[in-house]
């Protein structure tokens, strides 16, 4: 909690608190208020020393001064009083010194193993630091834990040891952790490794980064995975260029390139593609190695994030090729997601059904369970979630609503923080697809509660709070739901991602349209679709049809819309798009049957609706109907 300094009046209530009500010597509260700079830590060790320092003498209800007021010693700073304490302390002090090396919290079997103290002689020192309040105990010896009941203390203890004394505590304390508690050293290996660190000792500590950074991945705990892979490739520049040297900064590389591409940024942070355009380089002097594909991925994902789809379909081939070569199934899935996600942006659905149904068959959830470390995302819901966009797309909304749904439930089962809201978004966007608004807004909330507890990627967030917005704006709430969307759209581009920009742009302008702000709207669907020329096509239909309708909203001439109109048809058929089609269709059909041409409105709308099998409950299907049945009239 950041506090503002304390106010004069509060550090005086701080003070009569400590004293039980009783008053100082005016001249001795004004040195504490003017000397302490309203800093809490400071008032409180203060006032300590200056009662502890035998010049004031406890009276009826006040304090008196035992001699003059320029004999009492008033520490200069924070730290001159807390060394003064410990000084005080005496032989406890160098129990707290040997504490502090250990850190802010210390179980009593550690310091008394690294110790070598009397076991009596120990708990008495312990006893006198917690008397003092320099430490609080949880627990009874031996199973009791200590912690510094302020960092600057512990700082103050641990500054206090010359240097040369520090790195042999420092290297006592990793070779006990290793030898007599070696779970310890196993469930927090960042313990080891500082200690080695600090001790000089920097090839055994470097194993030990790479290993708390694994663990904190693990957990989803990213901020700390990044810090401790961090720390570890500093450690690692230190050392002499070798073979084993190479091995190990190829895997503290794209250990961090995965923590940095879940966490911070995203994908498209140019940290991520630093960190895997390193991790290739050194595959390419390590010679061929599976890790290669795992850099390989990486740069597909940040390639395509920027935008460039015509390289991302390069690198995704080459995915593809490297896992038929190796005949691996673990590898095939991500290549097959890779190209299948990337050929549904592009708005080739059937190819990415394809692609993505090979993957799903050979998804296996004991032997892809890694992916979540190495990947940041189990592949098996990733291809599910897409497989339930395409399936939309083509006309299957049925089939898509399950596919999305079960792999909602794989994420859960999985039980993977990024997972899951990677499940709930694409979810979330399946419900839009569908313009169940309510559905939505559930979805979209749950993946941002997720994204906000684990510090997740930004751009999700941002789309997430898009499509909060959305669902806000189609249930009423219109100037609400267009902030929430121009505040994702912000977050969206800060965060350097141009992949889904065309269909939250699109969102946006549908949204003005609705609000009447009809100008705004063309504008923004003017700009998506100019952002559709990077290859990003899966949205193109939609956005030539919203133009139609923000031109009719405005009174231009139907000419203008109807070929706007005629566009969508077109792409939508193109790309085998029905879902698309038939929106389009029943927007063309609207205006024909304004214009007096009710028979072609109905030629042009009843093959489309004739050709679903399913999805009757769905807005689009039920409107289609509804229409027909005005056009047969």
């Amino acid at each position: 909690m950041t506090l503002n300094h304390l106010s004069p009046a509060q550090v005086e209530q701080i003070v009569t608190c400590m004293i039980d009500g009783k008053t100082l010597p005016p001249e001795v509260l004004q040195q504490i208020i003017a000397k302490t700079d309203g800093v809490p830590l400071f008032v409180e060790e203060l006032t300590k020393a200056i009662l502890e320092s035998g010049h004031l003498k406890a009276l009826d209800g006040h304090y008196e001064l035992t001699g003059a007021f320029s004999t009492l010693a008033i520490p200069a700073t924070l730290h001159d009083s807390l060394m003064a304490r410990l000084d005080r302390l005496v032989t406890a002090k160098a129990v707290a010194q040997y504490a502090a090396v250990i850190g802010r919290q210390f179980p009593y079997e550690l310091l008394q193993t690294v110790s070598q103290l009397d076991e009596a002689m120990l708990q008495h020192e312990l006893d006198r630091l917690v008397e003092a309040e320099i430490v609080y105990q949880r627990g009874v010896p031996p199973q009791a834990t200590y912690t510094f009941k302020h960092a600057l203390i512990q700082d103050a203890a641990y500054q206090s040891l010359l240097k040369s004394t520090r790195q042999q505590y420092h290297q006592r304390i990793a070779q006990v952790l290793e030898a007599t508690f070696p779970e310890m050293a196993e469930a927090a290996p960042e313990l080891l490794a500082h200690h080695y660190t600090e001790a000089g000792f920097l090839e055994q500590a470097l194993p030990s980064w790479q290993r708390a950074g694994q663990h904190a991945i693990e957990r989803s705990a990213y901020p700390e995975a990044i810090a401790h892979l961090t720390k570890g490739l500093e450690v690692l520049q230190t050392l002499p260029e070798s073979p084993e040297r190479l091995q190990q900064e190829l895997a503290l590389h794209l250990s961090l390139a995965s923590a940095l591409s879940i966490a911070r940024g995203g994908r498209a942070s140019p940290d991520v593609q630093q960190a895997y355009s390193r991790a290739y380089a050194l595959c390419q002097q390590v010679g061929e190695t599976p890790q290669v594909f795992q850099a390989l991925r990486g740069l597909y994902f940040f390639t395509v994030t920027r935008g460039e789809y015509a390289r991302g379909l390069d690198l995704a081939e080459q995915l593809l090729s490297l896992a038929q070569r190796w005949g691996d199934p673990t590898f095939e899935l991500p290549a097959r997601l890779a190209l299948g996600s990337l050929l549904w942006w592009q708005g080739e659905g059937v190819a990415a059904r394809d692609h993505l149904e090979a993957g799903l068959r050979l998804y296996d959830p004991q032997q892809h369970r890694d992916h979540v470390v190495l990947y940041g995302l189990d592949s098996g819901v990733a291809c599910g979630v897409y497989l339930g966009l395409v399936l939309w797309a083509l006309g299957y909304a049925d089939q898509a609503l399950q596919h999305l749904h079960r792999a909602l439930a794989l994420a859960r089962d999985v039980a993977h923080p990024n997972t899951l809201q990677y499940a709930l978004f694409f979810t979330a966007m399946g419900h839009h697809f569908r313009r169940e608004a309510r559905d939505v807004q559930e979805q979209a909330e749950m993946a941002m509660a997720l994204i906000s507890e684990h510090g997740l990627a930004s751009n999700f967030l941002a789309m997430a709070t898009c499509l909060q917005g959305w669902a806000l704006a189609t249930q009423g709430q219109r100037e609400a739901g267009l902030a929430l969307i121009r505040q994702g759209l912000g977050v969206h581009q800060a965060s350097g991602q141009e992949m889904q920009r065309p269909w939250l742009l699109g969102m946006l302008a549908e949204a003005c349209m609705h609000a009447g702000q009809r100008d705004e709207g063309l504008r923004l669907v003017t700009e998506a679709l100019e952002r559709t020329q990077s290859g990003e096509r899966s949205w193109e239909a939609e956005l030539y049809r919203l133009k139609g309708e923000l031109l009719l909203s405005q009174a231009s001439p139907p000419e203008e819309a109807e070929a706007c109109f005629q566009q969508a048809l077109d792409v939508a058929r193109r790309q085998e798009a029905k879902s698309l089609e038939l929106r389009t269709a029943m927007s063309l059909a609207r205006l024909w049957q304004r214009r007096g041409k009710r028979p072609e409105a109905y030629a042009l709308l009843a093959p489309v609706y004739g050709w679903f099998t399913e999805g009757f409950d769905t807005a689009d299907l039920q409107e289609a109907k509804a229409l027909l049945e005005e056009l047969e009239g």
